[in-house]
């Protein structure tokens, strides 16, 4: 190195660079485009939602027994100072719970005045799908869960529904507790 200017070397360092990229991928390969939620269990059905439609996952706090509620109205629970209503989201769809509470989770939907848990039967984490595998059909159509979904992702030969918080919290029959 010593007979070579220093710019030199960069130089050759830059062909020798240039030589091994062969092996590299291209801007010009297909990249695949994925989309990104939290999948979950509710009645049997595999669901997932967006991440943003998600303030947290928690395991199912002991929660206050409210009176004269409906059943799926677990009650209140106090999480870091902030009363969270609990909603048993597999009990408000009709179904029949078959999970044990330390499996269960709550998904914790904050938005704006809106705060609320919704108990789901499992949570599975990140899930990551090919927007490709997106279809506006959904294996929960005829089901009550329906009403709250928007399509849904086949990945490995299993269809996700893709459950729309939104859609629950805008239905009038979500706030109608009383037993």
């Amino acid at each position: 190195m010593a007979d070579t200017s220093s710019f030199d070397y960069l130089l050759e360092l830059s062909q020798r660079c240039r030589a091994q990229i062969s092996g590299l991928p291209s801007a010009r390969d297909k990249v695949v485009k994925s989309w990104s939620g939290v999948g979950f269990l509710v009645g049997g059905h595999y669901c997932v939602t967006a991440m943003d439609d998600i303030a947290e996952v928690l395991t199912e706090p002991a929660a206050t027994r409210l009176p004269g509620v409906k059943n799926w109205v677990r009650g209140v629970a106090n999480v870091r100072g902030r009363l969270l209503p609990l909603i048993d989201l597999t009990v408000f769809l009709g179904e029949v719970r078959t999970t044990e509470q330390r499996q269960r989770r709550v998904l914790v939907v904050e938005q704006g005045d809106i705060y609320i848990g919704l108990i789901v039967d499992d949570v599975f984490g990140m899930q990551h799908f090919s927007v490709d595998s997106y279809s506006r059909n959904t294996a929960a159509s005829g089901h009550s869960l329906a009403s709250y979904v928007q399509g849904s992702y086949l990945q490995n030969d299993r269809s996700w529904a893709l459950f729309r918080p939104n859609q629950l919290i805008n239905d009038s029959n979500f706030y109608t507790v009383a037993a």
